[in-house]
């Protein structure tokens, strides 16, 4: 089995920046996540442009499910900027191929940046893996040890965490 991991950025992959003061985007840190956390199942990182979910539009979405589609894998992991991960999602569980085919795509994210002492991205990245593993076929949202439907999950800001939509 092989693990597809795409990157879109969001806090997860953001970098804090001295001189300027700001939580910015180099480069991915999934590679050294991968191997700090040990994960054994083999897998491919692919690389979308690293942005601020609240910078993603439309094109960036429909860029994530094409690699989705494109992809080999049946299971894959979607790191994705928390403020936006529903909206992505749902367009991800609108495509009824994805479930038809056999895949697994399990978005997650974090609060803190993973360079961030008290990150959650490690956890949520393990997580998230072992979910896209053993999950029916479908699309999940993977947060803090929870694993929410594509269609019943809802970023919570008061608090600060993803929640079960009552109302969906």
């Amino acid at each position: 089995m092989t693990l597809r991991i795409v990157a879109t950025g969001g806090t997860f992959d953001k970098h804090y920046d001295e001189l300027a003061g700001e939580l910015t985007f180099a480069e991915t840190h999934l590679h050294a996540i991968v191997k700090r956390a040990r994960i054994t199942v083999a897998t491919q990182i692919e690389v979308l442009p690293l942005l601020d979910s609240l910078d993603m539009g439309e094109a960036d979405r429909q860029g994530v499910l094409g690699r989705c589609r494109a992809a080999a894998e049946t299971s894959i992991v979607v790191i994705h900027g928390t403020d936006t991960m529903r909206e992505t999602a749902h367009l991800l569980g609108a495509a009824t191929d994805l479930t038809r085919e056999g895949k697994r795509v399990v978005l997650t994210g974090a609060m803190v940046p993973y360079e961030v002492t008290g990150s959650d991205a490690l956890f949520n990245l393990g997580f998230a893996c072992a979910a896209a593993q053993i999950a029916l076929p479908g699309i999940y949202v993977a947060m803090n040890a929870v694993l929410f439907s594509w269609d019943e999950v809802r970023k919570n800001r008061t608090i600060g965490r993803f929640e079960v939509d009552r109302a969906a």
